[in-house]
């Protein structure tokens, strides 16, 4: 799964998810790619499951570009723990995304196979999507 190597401190605030994307909402590599409608967290675990179900569906021909990456820590207290005492400890990391921003793009198969496979990978996602062509 993705997560940084390194990183300067080991936990980030929740910050807030206002307005829309301005950087990576225009397709850059590919013919084909899906963008989000709606801001959200979307982990590491949901970007491996979205990218299987596209290569999975395309049998490995073509390209892909993830154009996301979960570089934020998202802590977590451990159950029945009393209030008080400090942060959790990093559980797992999270992409922060905002409506506009381009998630995956895709390149070297047909319109029809590619939108198909772009619709299963919008499926593992928590949030609605679009698929956008050049």
């Amino acid at each position: 799964m993705l997560m940084p190597k390194k990183t300067k401190y080991r936990k980030k605030m929740k910050g807030r998810m206002t307005g829309s994307e301005t950087r990576g909402t225009e397709l850059e590599f590919g013919e084909f790619g899906l963008q989000t409608t709606e801001p959200a967290w979307i982990t590491s675990r949901q970007i491996e499951a979205a990218r299987r179900a596209l290569t999975r569906y395309i049998k490995r021909g073509g390209q892909v570009w993830i154009k996301i990456f979960p570089d934020k820590p998202i802590t977590k207290k451990p159950a029945e723990t009393r209030m008080g005492k400090g942060k959790g400890n990093p559980e797992y990391w999270v992409a922060v995304v905002k409506p506009g921003r381009l998630l995956f793009e895709m390149a070297g198969v047909s319109r029809d196979i590619s939108k198909r496979a772009l619709e299963l990978a919008a499926q593992k996602l928590p949030i609605k999507t679009r698929i956008v062509e050049k």
